[in-house]
C-alpha cells in the first residue's frame, strides 16, 4: 500500500482494534489462498468448462465425486464480478483474522466453515454452486466474536461502528439461515469456532501493549 492507502487502512475502526489486540504478522496464508482462488477464477473464465467440472454439484457428489465439496470453495458461480467481490472480502477479512487468530486457527476457521457450508448446501440448500463466500462468512463470524470480546479480554473500548457491525452479525446470520441462504450457517459456525479459538491472552495473540480505542460517534 502507498502511504495514503496505508493511513486509511489503519484509520478504519475495525483495523484500529485489531492493530491493538492482534499482531503485525504478514498475512501469508490469506495471500496464498487468495492467489490460488484468483488463479481458479482466471482459469474458469478462460476455460468455462472447468467450472462445471469443479463446482459443487449434488448429482455428481452423489455419484462419488466428494472432492467437489473442496474445489467448490475455489471456483466462483458469480463469475468475474462475484469472484472479485469474494476475493476483496477474503483479502480484507482474511488479513484481520490472520493477524488476530494466527495462521493455524485461520486455516481451521476458513476451511472448516467453508466445508461446512458446502456440505449444508449440498444436502439442504443449494446442491449446485461454487464460491469462497461461505469461507469468508466464517471469518466474519469469528472476527465479530473477537471484536465483541476485545473490551473484556484486552481492555479495548470498541469504536461505535465496529461495535454495531459486530453486534449485527448474529441476528443477520440467523435471518440469512431462516431465508434458506447458505451463508448464515457458516457465519454462525464461525462465531462458535471463533469463541473456542480465541487466543488465551495477548501473548498468544501476538499482541503487544494495548492502547485504548475510544468509541466514536
Amino acid at each position: 500500500m502507498n502511504t495514503s492507502a496505508t493511513s486509511r487502512w489503519h484509520e478504519n475502526p475495525f483495523v484500529a482494534v485489531v492493530d491493538r489486540i492482534g499482531t503485525q504478522r504478514r498475512p501469508v496464508l490469506t495471500g496464498t489462498v487468495a492467489v490460488v482462488t484468483a488463479l481458479a477464477l482466471v482459469a474458469q473464465l478462460v476455460h468455462p468448462a472447468l467450472f462445471d467440472q469443479f463446482r459443487r454439484d449434488g448429482a455428481a457428489i452423489d455419484a462419488g465425486q466428494w472432492w467437489r465439496l473442496v474445489t467448490g470453495m475455489f471456483f466462483q458461480d458469480g463469475k468475474l464480478l462475484g469472484g472479485l467481490f469474494n476475493l476483496v472480502a477474503l483479502v480484507v477479512l482474511g488479513t484481520l483474522a490472520e493477524r488476530y487468530f494466527g495462521r493455524a486457527r485461520w486455516f481451521v476457521l476458513y476451511f472448516g466453515c467453508g466445508l461446512f457450508g458446502q456440505f449444508l448446501s449440498y444436502v439442504w440448500l443449494q446442491p449446485v454452486g461454487a464460491g469462497n463466500s461461505m469461507c469468508v462468512a466464517g471469518l466474519l463470524g469469528a472476527l465479530a466474536v473477537a471484536l465483541l470480546r476485545a473490551p473484556s479480554r484486552h481492555g479495548v473500548e470498541l469504536p461505535r461502528p465496529a461495535f454495531l457491525a459486530s453486534l449485527l452479525v448474529l441476528p443477520l446470520a440467523l435471518l440469512d439461515t431462516l431465508l434458506h441462504d447458505n451463508h448464515g450457517m457458516p457465519a454462525l459456525l464461525g462465531m462458535a469456532l471463533g469463541f473456542l479459538l480465541l487466543p488465551k491472552d495477548q501473548g498468544d495473540a501476538g499482541g503487544g501493549a494495548v492502547r485504548p480505542v475510544h468509541r466514536g460517534g
